[in-house]
């Protein structure tokens, strides 16, 4: 069997990395190509060298987008994690109707980027307009209003994981833990939170590339209104690109900061997390 799969193993992985080289490596590698061009479509790209990229760290609304994105990402994270894993906790007890709350918090991951962005829109204007504002009155407004939405579209998901790390952990562990004289905080401190850290680690993984590649709900929500200081990365690259005339390779440069800058930030917190992984 395994001479059988060491035979056929290039015939059938060709057409995969046949697809994956032509949809994702060309294109990816073109994109850092263009990010040091000048251009208007592939053909007619001009070499400018890392004139791009001096006038991406010098426009006031790219820098202005990285930090809300790192305000909105670092605020979002911890509580979307934080509420995730409380309910989780909560689930985990045998409370009636569990499957019924199971299912119902994580309906919301089911809807679109655009349509909870509109959905949310409507439901936060309506009750700020009982205070004469909206919104985009205020930055302010439209920062807490994505991280409403964000934490209303992805706790119900992450706590799903969190639940099948907590089912996982052995009873037996619990039970001699509970012989040794620990209280209910510290099985949970040092019992369930270090063995459900391989959860831990998914859902931070998930919810901080999440936050970071945030576009659609931020179109949706504020369309960086007021004055584009609600503007996240994803979307200032939008407008850079699609909004500006001649900016096309300074809005190919921001996309490979973004990308450089949401993998590195994930790499970092995934070897941070799965040094603290025990096993079970």
């Amino acid at each position: 069997m395994q001479k059988s799969i060491k035979r056929y193993f290039a015939l059938f992985a060709f057409p995969t990395l046949l697809a994956f080289t032509v949809m994702f490596i060309i294109p990816f590698l073109m994109g850092i190509y263009l990010s040091f061009t000048e251009f208007t479509t592939v053909t007619d790209a001009k070499w400018v060298g890392f004139s791009n990229y001096a006038k991406a760290f010098s426009n006031p609304d790219f820098l202005n987008a990285l930090w809300f994105t790192i305000r909105f990402t670092v605020v979002a994270v911890i509580t979307v994690n934080v509420f995730a894993f409380l309910l989780a906790l909560l689930l985990t007890r045998g409370v009636r109707g569990t499957n019924l709350f199971r299912t119902v918090f994580f309906m919301p991951n089911l809807i679109g980027g655009i349509v909870l962005g509109y959905i949310w829109q409507l439901i936060l204007n309506g009750i700020l307009y009982k205070f004469e504002v909206t919104l985009t009155s205020s930055a302010n407004y439209g920062f807490w209003g994505l991280v409403v939405l964000m934490n209303w579209q992805l706790i119900g998901y992450m706590m799903i994981i969190y639940i099948a790390g907590i089912q996982n952990i052995s009873r037996e562990v619990v039970e001699a833990a509970q012989i040794d004289g620990c209280t209910r905080f510290g099985i949970l401190r040092n019992v369930t939170i270090p063995l459900v850290m391989p959860s831990i680690t998914i859902c931070l993984f998930l919810s901080l590339s999440n936050s970071f590649k945030l576009f659609d709900q931020n179109l949706a929500l504020t369309a960086g209104a007021p004055s584009k200081q609600t503007a996240m990365l994803a979307l200032d690259i939008y407008n850079t690109f699609y909004g500006n005339g001649g900016w096309e390779g300074v809005g190919q440069a921001k996309a490979v900061v973004f990308f450089v800058l949401v993998a590195l930030i994930a790499l970092i917190q995934l070897k941070a997390t799965r040094s603290k992984e025990v096993e079970n």
